[in-house]
């Protein structure tokens, strides 16, 4: 992912096809090391493609995957069932809460001590 961000940078940067070492150039520049192979081979992939056809796949791609979802309708019972459980921890908490205002005031020690 890292060289094609580079790749993408290099482009928006004024390079239309950019070399190995445009890249390895971006990349050292925020401390990271190139493999040569994993760089030659992306290089070789998006050779010849223009950014916006790339995107363009890429989105068609990303259309037909699941994002997930559908698991609301069976979150909301058990989160219906746990309303009342909750307002007691709400009722503990406030209680916490006035008890320890009166700890807050020498924040836990003394002047003295």
């Amino acid at each position: 992912m890292r060289y094609v961000a580079a790749y993408l940078l290099a482009v928006i940067g004024g390079k239309a096809s950019p070399t190995q070492n445009d890249i390895e150039k971006i990349l050292s520049s925020v401390g990271i090391e190139a493999d040569a192979e994993k760089l030659k081979k992306v290089i070789a992939s998006l050779e010849g493609k223009s950014i916006e056809e790339l995107i363009a796949e890429g989105r068609s791609k990303l259309s037909s995957m699941p994002v997930g979802g559908g698991g609301a309708a069976a979150a909301a019972a058990p989160a219906a069932a746990a309303a009342p459980a909750a307002e007691e921890k709400k009722e503990d908490k406030k209680a916490a809460k006035e008890d320890s205002e009166s700890d807050d005031d020498d924040m836990g020690f003394g002047l003295f001590d």
